[in-house]
Order: C-alpha cells, then sequence, then structure tokens
C-alpha cells in the first residue's frame, strides 16, 4: 500500500466533541486534512513538544523516549494504519541494531513520540479517502489552535498565550500556568 506522508498543521479544541481536542494532520503537499480527535492529557503531551517546552520532570513520552535512546532504540516513523468504528490505530516503526520492529500504539501516543523524534508520521489512501476532508482554504481551521511553526512559546501571540494559560488553568496545571503567566507578563511589558 502506498503510504502518504502528513504533518501537525494545527492543535485545537474539538468541535465535536466538547472537551476534547483535535490534530490535525495535513497532506504533504495536498489540500487534504485528517482530524483526530484526541483527549486534553494527549494534546498537552503534543503542545509541549511542539512548542519545545522542558517541564521540570520529563512527562511520560519523554520517559518513553529517553529509554529508547538509552537502548539504542530509534523511531524510524509512525504509521497511522486503520480506522475501525471512528478510532485511528498506529504503529511506531523502530530500529535497534538494523532490526525493525513495530509496536502498536494509540495514534495521540504515536503522534507525541514523533513529534519528539522528528519522524516522519504517514498514513495509507483508504485512511485519507474515509476520514480525510479538504480544506479549499487554510483560514477555516479554528483560529484558536496552536500552529506547530512557532519554534517556541515565546514567540507565541499573547492572545494564543492566553489561551495556553486558560487551559492550564482548566486542566490544574499550574507549573505550565506559572510558566505561561510569566512569559504573558514579560510579552506585555516588552509592549509598553
Amino acid at each position: 500500500m502506498k503510504k502518504v506522508r502528513l504533518e501537525i498543521m494545527a492543535l485545537s479544541h474539538s468541535v465535536t466533541q466538547s472537551h476534547n481536542y483535535a490534530v490535525v494532520l495535513g497532506e504533504e503537499n495536498g489540500k487534504r486534512r485528517l482530524p483526530i480527535v484526541i483527549g486534553g492529557f494527549e494534546a498537552q503531551a503534543i503542545a509541549v513538544a511542539l512548542e519545545n517546552m522542558t517541564p521540570n520532570r520529563p512527562l511520560t513520552h519523554d520517559l518513553f523516549k529517553h529509554t529508547m535512546d538509552s537502548f539504542d532504540i530509534d523511531l524510524k516513523e509512525v504509521i497511522i494504519n486503520n480506522l475501525l468504528d471512528g478510532i485511528f490505530y498506529a504503529q511506531l516503526i523502530c530500529v535497534q541494531d538494523g532490526n525493525v520492529m513495530q509496536v502498536d500504539a494509540r495514534t495521540s501516543d504515536a503522534i507525541a513520540m514523533a513529534v519528539r523524534f522528528g519522524c516522519p508520521i504517514y498514513t495509507f489512501e483508504f485512511i485519507m479517502d474515509s476520514a480525510g476532508v479538504i480544506l479549499e482554504d487554510e483560514e477555516k481551521v479554528e483560529k484558536s489552535a496552536v500552529k506547530p511553526r512557532a519554534t517556541s512559546v515565546e514567540d507565541m501571540s499573547i492572545s494564543s498565550l492566553e489561551k495556553l494559560l486558560e487551559d492550564a488553568l482548566n486542566k490544574e496545571d499550574y507549573e505550565k500556568a506559572a510558566q505561561l503567566r510569566d512569559i504573558i507578563s514579560s510579552k506585555k511589558g516588552n509592549e509598553s
């Protein structure tokens, strides 16, 4: 089966399911998008890696990456390999000493690992045909989306940071909220 390479286009609140998020994957050099609904903690794990944030203590995905690094296991690619009853399935394609291993994973975890390893994300044409959407205009992606184009949290707009702060407070992640509050205060001070 021919693989379709994807990139993370946005991470936003889910329009269809309250209290959830959607990671929007876009077809490389194409207009099709693959929106995947994920939970709040999963969204946070992806956002932390996208924004190059360093938590005081490693998150589970960071621990898993460090463990893989310690055993010289490289994550070659992530493949979203199936869609059954509206649920996406994924595999981590790992390499150790020339041996290729496939590890089943939740799609949100696989994406969080792909961001940490900087490896490509793929899916198959049948998944794009059944669950992909075509956006004629990129502005249709929600305005509340966190675009992974920013190289760091410091590069984000104050309004985007305030939305992240609100999310952190709602999740009672006070350490992250304090970091975001300090960055917002600093940015507002620089604007004066």
